[in-house]
């Protein structure tokens, strides 16, 4: 998927979902298929199953399962050793290689490549993005983060924020998954109509290159 000749779906017509911002940035290709992409790219062998993949504007998180140390005795330390450092292994064989496939999908998706993986009841992430949100804040917004860090739940206003998203991340968990599905099928009906083609807005299809990473 080169771009070449058109843009993105999308692009050329302004923001994307619900035209404020939108949940997507527009000149960002379309990743539906990574989870199905790294499915079928990663080495057999690699996981017990496939992969869980999360996808976002900046970042795509490949978290995979490793199959699980035996420990005799099952000692919890002993165990969570263990799993620390099947991960560990894991980690440093397949270095050259995730960073290739990682390349391929950066160059496919336009986005950053982040791996992870969880061995029993150990879970680590490698290397995943931290981004810097820019927002602006009325005075009852920023109270609550002065509140955070006053009761020494967060060093700052920012790691207040991210805190908050977090806990929201946790106890909304059902509602954002049927907030995104819902917009990825906003996004399949827009991607299979006709472009708003006319005298103004053209036909959408452009003359531009895409930006590639």
């Amino acid at each position: 998927m080169t771009g070449r000749g058109r843009g993105w779906p999308g692009h050329g017509h302004g923001r994307g979902f619900g035209g404020r911002g939108g949940w997507q940035q527009a000149d960002l290709p379309p990743a539906d298929d990574a989870a199905g992409w790294f499915s079928g790219r990663l080495p057999d062998g690699w996981f017990t199953g496939s992969p869980s993949v999360t996808v976002d504007r900046d970042e795509i998180l490949v978290v995979g399962t490793l199959e699980a140390p035996a420990v005799e005795g099952n000692d919890p330390v002993a165990v969570s050793a263990a799993e620390a450092g099947r991960i560990s292994r894991f980690r440093e064989d397949t270095r050259d290689e995730r960073i290739a496939i990682a390349q391929e999908a950066q160059h496919r998706y336009g986005r950053k490549v982040a791996w992870g993986a969880v061995a029993g009841d150990t879970r680590q992430l490698f290397t995943t993005l931290s981004v810097p949100v820019m927002t602006r804040l009325r005075q009852p917004e920023r109270q609550v983060l002065d509140t955070l860090v006053d009761a020494g739940v967060a060093r700052s206003r920012s790691e207040a924020l991210a805190w908050c998203v977090r806990l929201v991340g946790e106890h909304a968990d059902s509602w954002l998954t049927e907030l995104r599905e819902a917009m990825g099928a906003v996004d399949r009906l827009r991607a299979q109509g006709p472009d708003a083609g006319g005298p103004e807005g053209g036909t959408g299809t452009g003359t531009e290159d895409a930006t590639e990473s």
